[in-house]
């Protein structure tokens, strides 16, 4: 193994770029050129390689998918914690509150990485909707964020947003070898549905819903890319349901299909 990994020239920087839009439609800006390095330098390591083109080439050769798609997931997985945007949350109880009783109140985290915001969720819901059904579903490009996602289990520092309430209620306090950790409950994991999905690609059958969260994924998608994902999304969204983005992020010249309500907030008429 070469302890002396030549660095990531513009060239195979380029390559890249063109793999993971090719993969998941990311649009990966010069800026990050020092995530990749970062992301990508263990599996040149571990694979023997003396240099980031010669990984490139082993991933072009598509003789090993699971290398392909370890690729994919250190490119498009984004660090997330609990209760991110608390307003979105405050809004989603306001909106499953007046839901009618009767029907599954079902929210689509669309890019749930490793579960934190899919479980914020379904806290929420569990909270407010009593004995009323609601569902959660979770989906992501990576299956090794989705593996963690399904075993609810975090370091305390990532659960440090949840509501004092709701940490009690729904979380497990790790003791001895998992000290420093925290265990959502399997009461709540079971109402949680974790499944692949490219967002870049067609979606897999999974129902409409009241509200859809699809918060910081479009920065990272070309203006063509983010229309035709938007619409993608936006045609499982129920009438009169919400989606909410991130507030850095904006539908204007995007999609007509919705109106804004508030701040990276949108209602399907």
């Amino acid at each position: 193994m070469s302890q002396n990994l030549k660095p990531l020239s513009d060239q195979e920087f380029g390559q890249f770029q063109r793999f993971i839009f090719d993969a998941a439609g990311i649009t990966l800006s010069p800026a990050k050129k020092a995530l990749v390095c970062g992301r990508l330098a263990k599996r040149v390591h571990a694979r023997q390689l003396s240099s980031y083109g010669a990984y490139f080439e082993l991933l072009k050769g598509q003789d090993d998918p699971q290398e392909v798609q370890i690729a994919i997931d250190l490119l498009t997985t984004n660090e997330t914690y609990f209760f991110r945007e608390p307003k979105h949350f405050e809004l989603l109880r306001e909106a499953a509150l007046q839901a009618p009783p009767g029907l599954p109140f079902r929210v689509w985290s669309a890019a749930s990485s490793s579960g934190e915001e899919a479980y914020s969720i379904a806290m929420v819901l569990a909270d407010c909707r009593g004995d009323r059904p609601f569902e959660v579903v979770g989906t992501d490009i990576s299956s090794r964020v989705l593996a963690r996602a399904r075993a609810g289990h975090y370091p305390d520092q990532r659960t440090r947003h949840i509501p004092l309430p709701y940490l009690k209620r729904f979380c497990l306090k790790g003791q001895g070898e998992q000290a420093g950790t925290l265990l959502v409950m399997r009461e709540l994991r079971q109402k949680v549905r974790f499944l692949p999905a490219n967002l870049n690609e067609r979606l897999p059958d999974l129902g409409s819903f009241d509200v859809i969260f699809l918060r910081n994924v479009m920065i990272y998608f070309s203006g063509d890319t983010k229309r035709q994902v938007v619409a993608r999304v936006l045609s499982l969204l129920k009438p009169g349901g919400y989606l909410y983005i991130g507030h850095s992020e904006s539908l204007h010249e995007i999609s007509s299909a919705v109106e804004q309500v508030a701040p990276s907030v949108y209602r399907k008429p």
